[in-house]
């Protein structure tokens, strides 16, 4: 069965940088994708980051406006582990942060909450000014 662990949530100053790191096991990396998400309190869970991970679909990334040249989606195949670099931290990316994988349907370029069939349990970050 895919399980998903998140680490690497922190509280950091506004400016500052955190990498989450996401252990995925049970789930083979080459043509299938993975996803970061977010949920900050008293709002609904959001896409921040996916990656495509060849097997010929090639490899496709795709970000939300809000953390485009902000954000990095990146992965090791070796340890089975996908990444997401955060450099210029803003109060408002204060979240728990999710890994998903599994896509469901074409909408996870979208990085549509639905689109994932498999979800890790989060781990807190919080941005202060």
């Amino acid at each position: 069965q895919v399980q998903l662990e998140e680490s690497g949530g922190s509280s950091v100053r506004a400016g500052g940088s955190l990498t989450l790191s996401c252990a995925a096991s049970d789930y083979p990396f080459s043509g299938n994708a993975l996803g970061w998400f977010r949920q900050a309190p008293g709002k609904e869970r959001e896409g921040v980051a996916a990656k495509h991970l060849g097997g010929g679909g090639g490899i496709l990334t795709y970000y939300a406006d809000s953390v485009k040249g902000r954000f990095t989606i990146y992965e090791d195949h070796a340890k089975s582990t996908v990444y997401l670099l955060m450099n210029s931290l803003k109060p408002e990316d204060t979240a728990m942060y999710y890994c998903a994988a599994g896509a469901l349907d074409a909408d996870w370029t979208r990085l549509e909450v639905k689109s994932w069939m498999y979800w890790g349990r989060g781990t807190q970050v919080t941005v202060s000014s």
